[in-house]
């Protein structure tokens, strides 16, 4: 799965990541009350194309908030606009969010998460899921009490991430602990938490006992990240990241559905943060990234941008080839192949 993320999984980029065979993507977060009130850079981030689903699965819309009556609203709002699962969000870390009491701090308070947790499953006709973290804190890792409360209560799959909200993004994921929750309910649970590679999802698995994995920040400037992990459990073998090709195909195509879908100033702006981790994908660093970031980052003319975008690949793809060729050294080897 694709985690959800502010100001990363729009729609264009939950596109790309079904479009490389994700198993399912999550809208980026929403504030139930703002919902409701169809506020339109609300009903953006959540945007449910009319004209054909998403995917061949279902939309998954997800809810924040600290209210029961405005997050059943939020809930059959969101179900109205064409969601098929309604996930609550009790795992954000970020200040402005625990500061209204909501994401990762209604962990403080299992009692008043069980009323979301409840006046959302009542409003909904739809599947509803549930994100969480191991606690508040290294002292309230109460992530399986609430688990075990929201199956209770009707949820039908619960996502950790393998932290504290106190640790933020510090430290290493813990998988293990995960485990716990896995052990308090029947329900599928879901491992997140620096799922980077294959390899992390495999480990991850292994060690949480969790029935999947979702991947958040790992699929940074690679959009195929979520797929290519889908792939590798399938069938056991890695196929890799995509050719520099697919690449520059991808971060072009990316760069102009944006532009569709949020207009040409706005979406200019907002796939600045693409392209840089698209270069980085693609193996650039160090000098090099700045003076392309710099380059690509600030141009403000879209098509100015799309063939810097194909000039960086066409060097990428020299480097490469002259590394396969036998002629020095190059960072970008993995891709020659």
């Amino acid at each position: 799965m694709l985690a959800p993320m502010s100001g990363v999984t729009d729609l264009p980029f939950r596109r790309l990541a079904l479009s490389f065979g994700a198993g399912a993507v999550v809208s980026e977060m929403v504030a139930s009350k703002d919902l409701v009130s169809q506020r339109p850079h609300v009903l953006r981030r959540i945007h449910i194309p009319d004209d054909a689903p998403l995917s061949s699965g279902p939309n998954i819309v997800q809810l924040a908030g600290s209210e029961a009556h405005w997050m059943a609203e939020g809930a059959r709002q969101a179900e109205a606009l064409g969601a098929g699962v309604i996930d609550i969000n009790m795992g954000c870390p970020a200040r402005e969010v625990t500061g209204k009491q909501s994401g990762s701090a209604l962990m403080r308070d299992v009692d008043h998460a069980s009323t979301l947790i409840k006046a959302v499953v009542e409003a909904s006709k739809v599947p509803v899921t549930l994100k969480m973290r191991l606690g508040w804190d290294d002292r309230t890792r109460n992530a399986p009490e609430l688990a075990k409360r929201a199956e209770d209560l009707g949820v039908s799959l619960i996502t950790v991430h393998g932290r504290t909200r106190c640790q933020f993004f510090k430290d290493k994921a813990n998988w293990r602990d995960i485990a716990d929750v896995k052990a308090a309910v029947s329900l599928p649970v879901v491992a997140n938490g620096d799922i980077n590679s294959p390899a992390d999802a495999q480990l991850a698995l292994i060690e949480s006992g969790a029935d999947g994995v979702m991947v958040g920040r790992g699929a940074y400037g690679a959009p195929w990240l979520p797929g290519r992990i889908a792939e590798t459990l399938r069938t056991g073998v890695d196929p890799g990241s995509p050719s520099l090709d697919v690449q520059e195909q991808t971060a072009c195509s990316h760069v102009q559905a944006m532009l569709a879908h949020y207009g040409s100033f706005l979406g200019l702006r907002n796939a600045r943060k693409h392209i840089g981790w698209y270069l980085e994908s693609a193996g650039c660093e160090g000098a090099d990234l700045k003076s392309w970031r710099r380059r690509l980052c600030t141009a403000v003319d879209p098509n100015a941008v799309l063939d810097g975008l194909a000039a960086f690949y066409a060097l990428r793809r020299g480097q490469a080839t002259h590394h396969a060729s036998g002629h020095g050294t190059s960072p970008y080897r993995e891709y020659a192949a």
